[in-house]
């Protein structure tokens, strides 16, 4: 059976304060909350389906192309975190 994550997700997302600095650090990046915000959307359109999993209370969306890993509540649709994909040779 399909899971239809994706366009809630992409619909509901919310941000809170602290995930900005959390998603800035774990990343290695600098952006502002506009950038990160914009970023968070533009994995979410790329990344398969398929990509999105559930685990528990938790929908992690893998993009490998961008070796970034999401981490996304899926009840209130708030982002967690985000990492980067260990690098499989």
């Amino acid at each position: 059976m399909a899971n239809h994550y994706k366009q809630e997700i992409i619909k509901n997302i919310c941000y809170t304060e602290l995930v900005y600095g959390r998603i800035n650090k774990k990343l290695g990046l600098e952006l502002s909350n506009q950038e990160i915000e914009a970023l968070i959307s533009t994995i979410l359109q790329e990344t398969d389906e398929s990509e999105f999993q559930k685990i528990g209370k938790n929908i992690y969306i893998s993009n490998h192309e961008r070796n970034i890993r999401l981490t996304i509540n899926s009840f209130t649709y708030r982002i967690i975190t985000a990492d980067k994909l260990s690098k499989r040779n």
